[in-house]
Parts: structure tokens; C-alpha cells; sequence
């Protein structure tokens, strides 16, 4: 089994105070004030202790890891990782940790210097970064798009780097994990099949999926649908009154009956595309809250990653095609 001392972490961390400096100071930077005992791996003996940046690698990882693995996510639910910032309680766990894992392609772009300092004693992956840059969207000014997870596809390619990296920690563990990748990734596949046939029962004119930021891009691409972000894929990015005029005129051509808001995304610019269209004439209607940047609660089915995507489908079916529910 995985251990602790299989790996000596406990005099790594003392050979590496240099690294300790700076991280601390990156998050003296951030103005956290906070410290305390960290937790986060108390009960984990003989097991892999895994910290994630956002709970859509975490949770299936948990899964495909089983009883070998302990698995902690940064962020939880409504938290945007655009913005997120490492605090002090943060790299204390990701310090203890045997591997760290986050998305990468600039999502958690304030946590990218802690990364390069961690990774040092750490194994650390951005997992997003094994796909292939040919499959990856960008936007029209050349930034690729970080919200793979959207795409069953691609996020299975994600998930078996970060599998990868679990076997070759503990190998004698490499065939139990392979079986729950491979049982795994069987549920994503049928997910993904079920996704399709609910799109297809929305009119084709009306698959036209409008959000508080540009998150669904794979989702649309992998699904037949056309996206409108208000924001563009990244949250910092400003909203003007032609990208609010453009989405209007857009919903008004296609006669599209819903909008939606984003858990982790300020809602109030999709609100004003409901007024402005109530102004031309068009009832749209919020057509419900989607998961984007961020999964539901733990301990809830759209805090897991086939529960929120499974949502996230069923919420855009219902509301394009008109029915209630």
C-alpha cells in the first residue's frame, strides 16, 4: 500500500524550507491572515493524499481512486476559479499532499506561480494540458478555452493523465484503478449518449444555449448547440452594452424561449437581457441556474461530475424546448 514513510515526505519538507518562504509569500501578498492545523489528510495513512484545484477533476477522481486514495478539492461549490487565490490553509494542504492536480490552460491563472514553486517537491499536473492543442477552441482573439470539462471526450483524456500519475505512485495499485477508469468512463460515455438524445428533442432554430460567460463552448460544440457568452471565457472580462445588445438581437432572429445563469457568474447581466427583449417584443424567460465554473454542494447529485452535468442538460432541454417541469 501507499504510505507515508514509503516516500519520506516528512524530511522532504524539512530539506525544502526555502520552498515553505515562498509560498507563504505569495499568500502574504494575497492579504491572508489565516493559519491553523491543517486537517485535511487526518485518518489518510497508507493512502494517497490528493489535492485538486476544482471538484471536476476531485470528485471522479475519488471515485476511480477508491479506498487507495484520499481527494481534496480547493474549490468548492459557487466558487469561481478565474479569480481564486491561494490562501494559506490552501498551500499547507497542497504541500502535504503526494499529488496536486489542477486544470490548467490558464483557468486558475492566480495560482500558477504557486504551481511552478510547488511542483518542485511535488508532483503536480495540469491535467487539461495532456489534451492534444488541436482539439482545444479558442476565442477570436487566440486564447484557448479552459472549460474542457464540458466535453466528455476531452475531460476522459484529462482524467486518465491524472489516473496515470496515480498508477505510477503506487503500481501495485495500477490494475485497480485501470478497472474503475474503465468503469468509470463507461457511465461518461452512456452520459453522453443520453445528452445527445435530450438535445434532440429541443427545435432545431431554438438550440441557441445563452449564459453570464463563455463556459459552454465544448458543451455546444460536443451537443449541436450555438453558444452566446455575455463574458467571454474568462469572468474578469467586462460586459458592454453591444455584447448585451448582440444576444438580443440573436434571441429575437431565433425566437429562443429561455436564458440562463451560472451558479459561480454575477446573474445580472442576463437579466438585463430579459428586460431588453421584453422591451422588443420577446418573453424570454431565465430558463433555470447551470453549473459552469464550479459543481453543486458535496453530498448532493449535481456536486458530482455526472450529476451536474446530467443537470446542466436536463435544465437546457426542458427550457429550450418549451416544456415545463
Amino acid at each position: 500500500m501507499f504510505g507515508r514513510d514509503r516516500f519520506g515526505r516528512k524530511g522532504r519538507r524539512l530539506a525544502h524550507t526555502a520552498l515553505w518562504l515562498a509560498l507563504l509569500l505569495l499568500v502574504a501578498a494575497c492579504g491572508d491572515a489565516g493559519y491553523g492545523r491543517n486537517k485535511t489528510f487526518d485518518g489518510a495513512e497508507g493512502k494517497i493524499r490528493v489535492v485538486t484545484t476544482i471538484a471536476q477533476i476531485a470528485e471522479p477522481l475519488s471515485v476511480i481512486g477508491g479506498d487507495r486514495v484520499v481527494v481534496h478539492s480547493l474549490m468548492g461549490s459557487g466558487v469561481d476559479p478565474h479569480l481564486y487565490q491561494a490562501a494559506l490553509g490552501d498551500i499547507r494542504k497542497l504541500a502535504n499532499a503526494d499529488a496536486v492536480f489542477y486544470s490548467g490552460l490558464h483557468l486558475e491563472a492566480n495560482m500558477l506561480r504557486v504551481f511552478e514553486e510547488l511542483g518542485k517537491t511535488v508532483p503536480v499536473l495540469a491535467v487539461a494540458e495532456a489534451i492534444p492543442e488541436e482539439k482545444l477552441l479558442r476565442d477570436e482573439q487566440g486564447a484557448i478555452d479552459p472549460h474542457v470539462w464540458f466535453d466528455i471526450g476531452l475531460w476522459k483524456e484529462a482524467l486518465a493523465a491524472a489516473v496515470g500519475e496515480l498508477k505510477r505512485l503506487s503500481p501495485r495499485d495500477a490494475a485497480y484503478f485501470e478497472a474503475n477508469r474503465e468503469a468509470y468512463f463507461a457511465r461518461m460515455d452512456a452520459l453522453r449518449e443520453e445528452a445527445e438524445d435530450m438535445v434532440a428533442q429541443i427545435p432545431e432554430q431554438q438550440r441557441v444555449l445563452v449564459t453570464a460567460h463563455d463556459a459552454f463552448g465544448y458543451f455546444g460544440r460536443m451537443l449541436g448547440l450555438r453558444v452566446v457568452g455575455l463574458q467571454g471565457l474568462s469572468t474578469e472580462d467586462e460586459v458592454g452594452l453591444t455584447d448585451i445588445d448582440h444576444t438580443i438581437e440573436l434571441l429575437v432572429e431565433y425566437q429562443v424561449p429561455a436564458v440562463f445563469v451560472e451558479s459561480s457568474v454575477n446573474p445580472a447581466a442576463i437579466r438585463a437581457v430579459i428586460e431588453g427583449a421584453k422591451e422588443r417584443g420577446l418573453d424570454v424567460r431565465l430558463g433555470g441556474e447551470l453549473f459552469s465554473d464550479a459543481m453543486g454542494r458535496a453530498g448532493t447529485k449535481e456536486g458530482t461530475y455526472l450529476g451536474m452535468f446530467r443537470h446542466n442538460v436536463e435544465t437546457i432541454s426542458r427550457a429550450l424546448s418549451g416544456k415545463e417541469g
